[in-house]
């Protein structure tokens, strides 16, 4: 790997994690020191920006990727990739793109401070609480099952009633529960290719190093699950019924791990490909709920990778890509309302048809070629 692209690389990094500051809310007094209001003010610049980092961000990942083609990029390097990414991002401000990790932070104080039940309880209800002054979403009940709010103890109470701490720690659960996967990843399938393709994902990277999403610690219990249910069927049982206890999304999994045990001869790569298939389904599904949110295709993507099909993962990366342009909107124009939802579904699209037709011209020459 060169020097200078990995120089330049950790110079990017570091410009992203600068730039994640200019959404500091105005309401958080905790970073009031570091409220610029530039982000809301200058909705145009702000937009460039982050289109033009997001660009450089894919840029850097396929130049990765073709390093593994090339096998330049040794386990050693992909190694160092990992721990100086995990390392910068995680300084990043959270709130950049999504309030999610407040609510994770409010909803376990109504558990472990006020001790109230945050299935009947919400956040608002408390009305004096410093937390509501910038949490999105506070008059709802508990969005996530009973085992991220029992595990949300554990930042929480480590955290010693210090925001920034606790704010950290949930971070720190999501930087932990990516390298868990990692780890598993490789202990399953040992790919160079397959690694980098899921562990340098921008989409992974902003969404869980970034924004702190509990989903890297769904897809943590989930292969954590897969690496035991061989060797011991009510660990790696236990593990996956405790997914499905942080977001319900796991249980269409269900059937693919049955079929692990009934059929012996199911082999790995199938296995992958099937879940693949059915975490998309659900990912496609979510807007029955609420709408697709870039995080959830976490649910899918490591399998997506480790399924070996090209053609699915082309249509991925551009997918990530498009999913992450949905934050342009509302960036550029501020609200929610329309044409927003027309213009996120517009940018989600376009990457994945023009990937598309790009593959399907690519097989037509290469048709022809061989003629």
């Amino acid at each position: 790997m060169n020097k200078w692209i990995f120089i330049s690389y950790v110079v990017f990094l570091t410009i992203f994690t600068l730039f994640s500051y200019l959404f500091v809310d105005g309401n958080l007094p905790y970073l009031q020191f570091l409220f610029t209001d530039f982000a809301f003010k200058n909705r145009l610049i702000t937009t460039i920006a982050y289109s033009t980092l997001l660009s450089l961000f894919f840029g850097y990942y396929f130049y990765f990727i073709r390093l593994v083609q090339q096998k330049k990029l040794s386990m050693g390097n992909i190694r160092l990739l990992v721990i100086v990414t995990i390392g910068i991002l995680l300084l990043a401000y959270p709130a950049m793109l999504s309030y999610d990790i407040f609510n994770y932070i409010t909803t376990a104080k109504v558990t472990y401070f006020y001790h109230e039940n945050p299935y009947i309880i919400m956040p608002i209800e408390f009305i004096h609480d410093p937390l509501l002054l910038f949490t999105h979403a506070a008059n709802k009940i508990a969005l996530y099952g009973p085992t991220w709010i029992l595990f949300s103890g554990v930042p929480f109470f480590l955290g010693f009633g210090n925001f920034l701490l606790t704010l950290f720690l949930f971070k720190i659960t999501a930087a932990l529960s990516f390298f868990g996967v990692l780890f598993l990843y490789y202990k399953l399938h040992k790919d160079h290719m397959s690694l980098v393709l899921f562990a340098m994902n921008p989409l992974v990277l902003i969404e869980t190093l970034v924004s702190g999403h509990n989903d890297m610690f769904v897809m943590f219990l989930v292969f954590l699950g897969i690496f035991f249910i061989q060797k011991n069927k009510f660990t790696g049982w236990l593990l996956f019924i405790l997914s499905i206890g942080v977001k319900y999304a796991t249980l269409f999994l269900f059937p693919i791990f049955l079929l692990s045990l009934f059929y012996k001869n199911l082999n790995k790569k199938s296995f992958f490909q099937l879940s693949a298939i059915m975490m998309f389904i659900i990912f496609l599904l979510s807007p029955l709920r609420e709408e697709i949110y870039p995080w959830y295709a976490i649910w899918f993507l490591p399998f997506v990778f480790l399924s070996g099909r090209r053609l699915f993962i082309i249509l991925t990366i551009s997918l990530c890509f498009g999913l992450l342009l949905r934050y342009i909107p509302f960036m550029l124009l501020g609200t929610y309302l329309d044409p927003t939802p027309e213009i996120k579904i517009i940018v989600m699209v376009i990457p994945v048809f023009l990937a598309a037709v790009s593959y399907l011209l690519w097989l037509k020459k290469s048709f022809h070629y061989y003629q």
